[in-house]
Protein backbone atom coordinates (compact mmCIF):
# COMPACT_ATOMS: atom_id res chain seq x y z
CA UNK A 1 0.00 0.00 0.00
CA UNK A 2 2.31 2.31 -0.97
CA UNK A 3 0.94 6.15 -1.56
CA UNK A 4 2.26 8.77 -3.19
CA UNK A 5 2.93 12.08 -1.23
CA UNK A 6 4.52 15.59 -0.70
CA UNK A 7 7.33 16.28 1.49
CA UNK A 8 6.50 18.37 4.76
CA UNK A 9 4.07 17.72 7.53
CA UNK A 10 0.75 16.45 7.46
CA UNK A 11 -2.76 17.31 9.87
CA UNK A 12 -4.47 14.43 11.29
CA UNK A 13 -7.61 14.37 8.67
CA UNK A 14 -5.16 14.67 5.97
CA UNK A 15 -3.41 11.11 7.17
CA UNK A 16 -6.54 9.77 8.12
CA UNK A 17 -7.74 10.26 4.44
CA UNK A 18 -4.52 9.38 3.31
CA UNK A 19 -5.19 5.77 4.77
CA UNK A 20 -8.81 5.77 4.57
CA UNK A 21 -8.74 5.55 8.30
CA UNK A 22 -10.65 7.34 11.20
CA UNK A 23 -8.70 9.99 13.03
CA UNK A 24 -9.86 8.21 15.95
CA UNK A 25 -8.17 4.76 14.52
CA UNK A 26 -4.57 7.59 14.33
CA UNK A 27 -5.21 8.48 17.33
CA UNK A 28 -5.33 5.03 19.21
CA UNK A 29 -2.53 4.31 17.60
CA UNK A 30 -0.65 7.67 19.32
CA UNK A 31 -1.86 6.82 22.58
CA UNK A 32 -0.35 3.30 22.42
CA UNK A 33 2.75 4.69 22.04
CA UNK A 34 3.12 3.30 17.95
CA UNK A 35 3.39 6.75 16.72
CA UNK A 36 4.69 10.27 17.88
CA UNK A 37 3.62 12.89 15.76
CA UNK A 38 5.08 16.57 16.59
CA UNK A 39 2.86 19.09 18.02
CA UNK A 40 2.31 22.70 16.62
CA UNK A 41 2.80 25.53 19.13
CA UNK A 42 -1.46 25.01 19.20
CA UNK A 43 -1.12 21.78 20.15
CA UNK A 44 -1.96 20.47 16.66
CA UNK A 45 -0.29 16.86 15.54
CA UNK A 46 2.05 17.07 12.40
CA UNK A 47 3.01 14.31 11.05
CA UNK A 48 6.05 14.04 9.15
CA UNK A 49 7.13 12.00 6.33
CA UNK A 50 8.64 9.38 8.84
CA UNK A 51 5.36 9.36 11.39
CA UNK A 52 2.82 8.53 7.59
CA UNK A 53 5.64 6.12 6.72
CA UNK A 54 5.37 4.26 10.19
CA UNK A 55 1.16 4.69 10.09
CA UNK A 56 1.35 3.15 6.84
CA UNK A 57 3.33 0.29 7.90
CA UNK A 58 0.73 -0.11 11.47
CA UNK A 59 -2.21 0.10 8.78
CA UNK A 60 -0.31 -2.76 6.86
CA UNK A 61 0.31 -5.00 10.08
CA UNK A 62 -3.17 -4.03 11.81
CA UNK A 63 -5.81 -4.29 9.10
CA UNK A 64 -3.97 -6.15 5.95
CA UNK A 65 -2.10 -9.15 8.34
CA UNK A 66 -4.68 -8.97 11.54
CA UNK A 67 -1.94 -8.12 13.83
CA UNK A 68 -3.17 -6.75 17.72
CA UNK A 69 -1.39 -3.68 18.47
CA UNK A 70 0.66 -5.60 21.53
CA UNK A 71 1.95 -7.80 18.17
CA UNK A 72 2.45 -4.28 16.09
CA UNK A 73 4.51 -2.81 19.28
CA UNK A 74 6.84 -6.19 19.16
CA UNK A 75 7.22 -6.04 15.19
CA UNK A 76 8.36 -2.62 15.35
CA UNK A 77 10.70 -3.20 18.29
CA UNK A 78 12.29 -6.38 16.48
CA UNK A 79 12.69 -3.68 13.83
CA UNK A 80 14.17 -1.55 15.54
CA UNK A 81 17.23 -3.70 17.06
CA UNK A 82 17.48 -5.63 13.35
CA UNK A 83 18.21 -2.19 12.40
CA UNK A 84 20.61 -1.55 15.10
CA UNK A 85 22.44 -5.11 14.99
CA UNK A 86 22.27 -4.42 10.77
CA UNK A 87 24.40 -1.38 11.76
CA UNK A 88 26.47 -2.71 14.07
CA UNK A 89 27.34 -6.09 11.92
CA UNK A 90 28.07 -3.49 8.95
CA UNK A 91 30.60 -1.45 11.08
CA UNK A 92 32.82 -5.14 12.07
CA UNK A 93 32.67 -6.09 8.65
CA UNK A 94 33.86 -2.80 7.52
CA UNK A 95 36.52 -2.70 10.25
CA UNK A 96 37.32 -6.71 9.17
CA UNK A 97 38.17 -5.84 5.49
CA UNK A 98 40.28 -3.22 6.42
CA UNK A 99 42.33 -5.46 8.72
CA UNK A 100 42.09 -8.08 5.84
CA UNK A 101 43.22 -4.86 3.59
CA UNK A 102 46.52 -4.50 6.08
CA UNK A 103 47.02 -8.15 6.25
CA UNK A 104 47.31 -8.36 2.67
CA UNK A 105 49.50 -5.47 2.29
CA UNK A 106 51.62 -6.61 4.74
CA UNK A 107 51.86 -10.00 3.77
CA UNK A 108 52.95 -8.75 0.55
CA UNK A 109 55.63 -6.37 1.46
CA UNK A 110 56.86 -9.50 3.43
CA UNK A 111 57.36 -11.24 0.71
CA UNK A 112 58.85 -8.35 -1.68
CA UNK A 113 61.54 -9.05 0.78
CA UNK A 114 62.15 -12.15 0.97
CA UNK A 115 61.74 -12.63 -2.72
CA UNK A 116 64.78 -9.66 -2.73
CA UNK A 117 66.74 -11.72 0.00
CA UNK A 118 66.83 -14.99 -1.90
CA UNK A 119 67.42 -13.14 -5.40
CA UNK A 120 70.56 -11.28 -3.47
CA UNK A 121 71.78 -14.47 -2.27
CA UNK A 122 71.41 -16.02 -5.83
CA UNK A 123 73.19 -13.41 -7.17
CA UNK A 124 75.62 -13.64 -4.46
CA UNK A 125 76.18 -17.24 -5.27
CA UNK A 126 76.17 -17.21 -8.69
CA UNK A 127 78.92 -13.93 -9.15
CA UNK A 128 81.25 -15.71 -6.33
CA UNK A 129 81.48 -18.64 -8.82
CA UNK A 130 81.35 -16.46 -12.30
CA UNK A 131 83.03 -13.00 -11.04
CA UNK A 132 82.10 -11.71 -14.55
CA UNK A 133 78.57 -11.56 -14.82
CA UNK A 134 75.87 -9.17 -13.68
CA UNK A 135 73.11 -10.43 -12.65
CA UNK A 136 69.99 -9.34 -15.02
CA UNK A 137 67.78 -6.38 -14.69
CA UNK A 138 64.26 -8.09 -14.56
CA UNK A 139 65.79 -11.19 -11.31
CA UNK A 140 65.91 -7.92 -9.33
CA UNK A 141 62.58 -7.21 -8.91
CA UNK A 142 59.44 -9.23 -7.72
CA UNK A 143 55.91 -8.39 -8.92
CA UNK A 144 54.03 -10.38 -6.30
CA UNK A 145 50.54 -8.70 -7.36
CA UNK A 146 50.14 -11.19 -9.98
CA UNK A 147 51.26 -14.20 -8.54
CA UNK A 148 48.46 -17.12 -8.88
CA UNK A 149 48.25 -19.64 -6.01
CA UNK A 150 46.49 -22.51 -6.64
CA UNK A 151 45.21 -24.65 -3.74
CA UNK A 152 44.86 -28.38 -3.21
CA UNK A 153 41.07 -29.61 -2.18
Amino acid sequence: MSINRKKGYFSISAVAKMFSVHQQTVRLYEKEGLITPKRSAGNTRMFSEEDVDRLEQIIYLTHQLGVNLAGVEQVLKLQKELQKLQGEMNKLFNKTQENLSLEVDQSKQLIRTSAQTLIKLKQAGTQSSQPNTKPKPDEQTVDIDNWEIEYED
